[in-house]
């Protein structure tokens, strides 16, 4: 699992703050967590986070890597607003089955189980890869990069994105995406026979197909260019098939 960090929002204006910059309602604090990411204005992926609610303050639970960029993106775009931006020393912790008391469901899927913030520790013994890999979840800094789109890398069906929330950074593309376009790339599980690195090229019949990403077993997440892509593709010396 990527490391991950937790920043703590904090100030009156906290929740409009946030509502005006990232893809999801930051209203749906009321009922648990909220997924969601803070993108460019060209709509391309800065980072991803869940949003915890707290006693007069909203938490961030972002992967460590992008903590300290994201904390700088945040206090950028903070102006007047009744802010302020910190890191803490909270270990995020999760596990799989009900989530229990003090703990939240995991919005991005059932599968995933829950998270908590409260000191308890993470259980032990599960191949969260292949859980990711089997429901195509992708992750900080591997399926999920400064080239992604939301929509591309399935953000709307992990209740990443909300498009009745109104302006936020990037919205402008992400709408026009969901509504003017069929998504022509994306992320998607595939069956591989074999083994490649994380990036290696996938082709199919010499043409360039996509790009090969977290593998479990006989699955992997793949983003693939949909017309493309179809069975008996190559990744290095593994084949890999979709079934679309």
């Amino acid at each position: 699992m990527t490391d991950r960090t937790v920043l703590r929002v904090s100030g009156k204006d906290r929740e409009s703050f946030l509502q005006g910059l990232v893809s999801n309602d930051v209203k749906g604090l009321k009922d648990g967590l909220v997924y969601a990411a803070l993108l460019t204005p060209q709509g391309k992926y800065l980072a991803d986070f869940l949003l915890v609610p707290a006693e007069d303050a909203i938490l961030i639970d972002v992967a460590t890597d992008l903590a300290r960029s994201l904390a700088q993106r945040l206090t950028m775009y903070k102006l007047r607003a009744d802010v302020s931006i910190e890191a803490t020393d909270i270990t995020p912790a999760r596990g799989l089955g009900d989530a229990p008391v003090a703990a939240f469901a995991d919005p991005r899927h059932a599968a995933l189980g829950w998270r908590a913030y409260d000191g308890r520790d993470s259980q032990t013994g599960i191949d969260w890869d292949a859980l990711r890999v089997a429901h195509c979840i992708p992750e900080t800094g591997i399926e999920l990069t400064g080239d992604s789109y939301l929509l591309e890398a399935g953000f709307e069906h992990l209740n990443g994105v909300e498009f009745r929330k109104g302006c936020y950074v990037g919205q402008e593309v992400t709408a026009r995406m969901k509504h003017k376009t069929e998504l022509k790339k994306g992320l998607a599980t595939v069956s591989i026979e074999g083994e490649a690195p994380v990036g290696t090229a996938i082709t199919r019949d010499g043409k360039p197909v996509g790009t090969l990403f977290t593998q479990s077993g006989d699955q992997a997440i793949a983003y693939l260019r949909f017309d493309r892509a179809g069975s008996d593709m190559q990744a290095g010396d593994a084949v890999v098939n979709w079934k679309g």
